[in-house]
């Protein structure tokens, strides 16, 4: 048995922040429903690459979902819609602000049939303030809460977190409200609404920053692969590449000086002996550091880490992550069958519960794949039912 199973959840969402949280919903078992456009369906599903015309986007975070095509702007895909909400638990949505109010769907209309509900939106800064009717996107979401503006190197060009972080907060912020309001409507019978904003999600993260700033007004600013209170905490140029040392602490720092490095007499050096002086003292240290690791490769530097206990490793580009013994023993490459792909590998499931672990139970839908099964089974239609509402583009 899985933790979620019985949880009953229908998804409006699409793109990546709504995907991304009903997949983990649908991981941990729940049923989940995804609502699509008819024709188009999820934008996710025109974006390359494609495995035989399906989108590899798509299908690596709509899995354990089941696709259904209506037409909620008419008035029969409307009834529909409120048939499926008052047989579920959770709905997801993550429409620019106003859009399910316009269309009739939004939270009150939805409790007036089912009270219980936990409907959750996403949306790009909330359902209120001045930015409410900005469309959201991670990119700008990344500028506007300053993480661009303190990553990359000093100097250099803003830039971008290397996947998409906003979106991926909101979804998890999202997910763990979710989770929390269950839990609250398993004691009281009560549902609720929930308003994430993926803007507000991504700077919620930003704890170091914050305290600095909060602290004495520091504003952060770009620090490359630098930690902002720590050091040694980057990457090292070595012979063949870069090498990274976690020198989290002091007892850290001295394994690292005798052990890796053979400078023990740096562990009484004013410029490096405590915290605060190598922070001070960063760029001496780096390259007092890098003049002795370009002596050697990276692969002799992460082995001296090993052997000494200091946190470090290599930079691995993603096919080598990808293809790692450790990651592929710990099940974060799976496959699944595709009814049209074939067998198609994606992201395992991160967290390893004993009792009630994660599963792939299905691969991503098919468009509308799912939406006779839907009908009939849930709903009851009869097969003539569901012709009519093709014909009449409601499905």
């Amino acid at each position: 048995m899985q933790p979620l199973e019985g949880l009953k959840v229908l998804d409006l969402t699409r793109v990546m922040a709504g995907p991304y949280c009903t997949m983990v919903l649908g991981d941990l078992g729940a049923e989940v429903i995804k609502i699509e456009k008819i024709q188009s369906g999820d934008d996710t599903r025109s974006t390359p690459p494609f495995i035989h015309g399906e989108s590899a986007n798509f299908m690596q975070i709509n899995r354990n979902k089941k696709s259904v095509t209506l037409n909620v702007k008419s008035a029969r895909g409307k009834e529909i819609f409120f048939q499926l909400a008052a047989e579920s638990d959770v709905i997801v949505e993550n429409f620019k602000p106003g859009v399910m109010s316009k269309l009739g769907l939004d939270y009150e209309a939805v409790c007036r049939i089912n009270p219980g509900i936990i409907y959750c939106s996403i949306s790009g800064y909330g359902q209120t303030g001045p930015y409410r009717d900005k469309r959201g996107f991670d990119i700008v979401a990344q500028g506007m809460t300053g993480l661009m503006s303190m990553t990359g190197e000093p100097g250099g060009r803003p830039v971008k977190l290397g996947i998409a972080i906003n979106d991926l907060t909101g979804g998890v912020t999202a997910l763990y409200s979710i989770l929390a309001a269950y839990v609250h409507k398993l004691k009281t019978g009560e549902g609720q609404y929930i308003d994430v904003s993926i803007m507000e999600s991504g700077l919620a993260w930003t704890f170091w920053e914050a305290a600095a700033f909060f602290a004495d007004g520091t504003v952060p600013k770009p620090n490359g692969s630098r930690h902002r209170v720590m050091a040694p905490y980057q990457a090292f140029r070595a012979k063949d590449g870069y090498v990274l040392v976690g020198g989290a602490n002091q007892r850290t720092w001295e394994r690292f000086c005798t052990d890796v490095i053979d400078k023990p007499e740096w562990i009484e050096d004013e410029r490096f002996a405590r915290p605060k002086d190598r922070i001070h003292n960063v760029d001496i240290l780096e390259r007092c550091i890098e003049d002795i690791f370009v002596c050697e490769t990276k692969d002799y530097w992460v082995s001296k880490l090993e052997q000494a206990g200091v946190p470090g490793g290599p930079i691995n580009t993603f096919d080598q992550a990808m293809n790692d013994p450790h990651v592929l023993e710990r099940e974060m490459v799976l496959e699944a069958e595709h009814p049209v792909a074939g067998k198609t590998r994606m992201l395992g499931i991160p967290a390893k519960m004993s009792r009630t672990p994660g599963k792939i139970r299905s691969a991503a839908p098919l468009l509308g794949e799912h939406t006779e099964e839907v009908l009939g089974s849930y709903l009851g239609m009869s097969k003539e039912e569901i012709e009519m509402l093709r014909r009449q583009d409601v499905i």
